[in-house]
């Protein structure tokens, strides 16, 4: 495959699993651009490669400056903002499960132990308590799969 439709592709798939992963399509094909970049680029190039509005530009490289999937760079002599992505993959899995956690499964761990305490009796009410168990406890674990996973080091992967 050449290298032009290479590209190409890669940016479209990993838009598609961006989205099915929870993120906007954009938003992931912009990071899977400036991944495979060999240089910061700049907004220009962004909306002028995928074909997207400088408003949707900007507002999705802020949102991936927000997760610390990529950075800003000041480049000498240019008065344009540049961006380039974090190459590290196990710093960008990290960064992303980190997030995920805080958004995702922090409130959900906290509305439990909140209903976890429902008042009452009877077969309803015990088989709420029970369900909110199980998921308490499954979600824990999976938190704590998570803090596992974002204090190893790379070469942890690699043992695998």
């Amino acid at each position: 495959m050449e290298y032009q439709a290479a590209k190409a592709k890669f940016l479209q798939e990993w838009g598609v699993l961006g989205s099915q992963w929870g993120i906007n399509r954009t938003m992931a094909q912009i990071h899977a651009l400036l991944l495979i970049s060999p240089e910061p680029i700049c907004v220009k190039e962004v909306m002028d490669e995928l074909k997207i509005s400088l408003g949707n530009a900007n507002m999705n490289l802020r949102a991936l400056m927000d997760w610390g999937l990529i950075y800003k760079v000041a480049i000498p002599g240019e008065r344009k903002d540049f961006y380039e992505a974090e190459k590290d993959i196990w710093e960008v899995v990290k960064r992303i499960i980190k997030k995920r956690k805080e958004r995702e499964l922090e409130p959900v761990l906290k509305m439990l132990d909140e209903v976890s305490a429902a008042e009452g009796e009877g077969p309803e009410v015990q088989a709420f308590r029970k369900a909110i168990q199980d998921i308490r406890l499954f979600s824990g674990k999976a938190d704590a799969l998570m803090e596992t996973l974002l204090k190893a080091d790379s070469g942890w992967v690699n043992t695998f």
